[in-house]
C-alpha cells in the first residue's frame, strides 16, 4: 500500500518529509530539487501523488525516504509490480545513494537484481542458508553441474530429460534447455544421445555457468543448512 499522502502533490510530500526529518530550512530546497531530479519527478512536482502510477509512487516514496540523506535505508521488495522504466530508474537511485555512502539493505525475489549486490544472503523458510558475494555463492554453493542445450522442440525435450536418472533438475530459461546433473557427471555425449534418440534436433551442448537463480533453486531443493555466524 502506498504510504504517502495522496492529496498532496509530489513536491508537497517531499517538503513534508524534509520537515519531519528536520532538514535545516536553508538546505531543504536544494535537497528536494536533487531528489526530484534523481527520481525523474521534476516535471511532475505539482501533480497529486494519488494520481501517479504505481512505479512513480514507488520512486516518490524512495525520494521521501532519502531526502534527509540517511546513513542506512531498508527497502522491502521495492520494485515488485512496477514497470520496467520505473524499475531501472529506481535502481539508478539506489546505486547513486550507495556510491555516496548510504548502506542499502534490500529484499528482492528478482535474481537479476541480486546479481548486482555487493553481498547477499539466501533465506528459505525463515532460515539463512547461504551468504556471500554473487561470485562466491556461484562458486561455493552450487555443488552440481549445469548444462545448456540448444535443441528443438524444447517442451518435448524437457519432458524427456526429466525422466533421465542423471537429471537433477530441468528448466527452460528463454530458448534453451538447462539440465542440472551431479558434479561428477561429465558425459555431454550422453545428453545429446538421449535427446537425439527421441527425434529432437540438437544444435549444441555445453557446460554453463550457473546464475544466482540456479544456485537458489539448487539450495532450496535441499534441507536448509544455516550458515555460520561469521559467514
Amino acid at each position: 500500500r502506498f504510504s504517502l499522502y495522496d492529496d498532496l502533490t509530489v513536491l508537497e510530500n517531499l517538503q513534508f518529509y524534509a520537515g519531519v526529518q528536520m532538514i535545516p530550512r536553508p538546505d531543504r530546497a536544494g535537497r528536494i530539487a536533487t531528489m526530484l531530479g534523481l527520481a525523474g519527478l521534476t516535471d511532475s512536482r505539482v501533480q497529486l501523488a494519488g494520481q501517479l502510477s504505481g512505479g512513480w509512487k514507488q520512486r516518490l516514496a524512495l525520494a521521501c525516504a532519502l531526502v534527509h540523506n540517511p546513513a542506512m535505508v531498508f527497502l522491502d521488495e521495492p520494485t515488485s509490480g512496477v514497470d520496467p522504466v520505473s524499475r531501472r530508474r529506481f535502481w539508478d537511485m539506489i546505486y547513486h545513494i550507495a556510491d555516496e555512502g548510504t548502506t542499502v539493505l534490500v529484499t528482492t525475489h528478482y535474481m537479476d537484481e541480486a546479481e548486482q549486490f555487493d553481498r547477499l544472503v539466501f533465506i528459505d523458510r525463515g532460515r539463512l542458508i547461504a551468504g556471500g558475494t554473487p561470485s562466491q555463492l556461484k562458486k561455493e554453493h552450487f555443488h552440481a553441474r549445469l548444462w545448456e542445450i540448444d535443441c528443438a522442440p524444447l517442451a518435448a525435450a524437457a519432458e524427456l530429460m526429466r525422466k533421465q536418472p542423471f537429471a537433477l533438475d530441468v528448466s527452460i530459461p528463454g530458448n534453451v534447455l538447462h539440465i542440472v546433473t551431479a558434479a561428477d557427471f561429465h558425459d555431454a555425449q550422453a545428453l545429446e544421445t538421449a535427446l537425439s534418440g527421441s527425434g529432437a534436433q540438437v544444435r549444441s551442448v555445453r557446460e554453463a555457468v550457473p546464475s544466482l537463480e540456479d544456485v537458489f533453486v539448487f539450495l532450496t531443493g535441499m534441507p536448509p543448512q544455516p550458515v555460520g555466524a561469521n559467514s
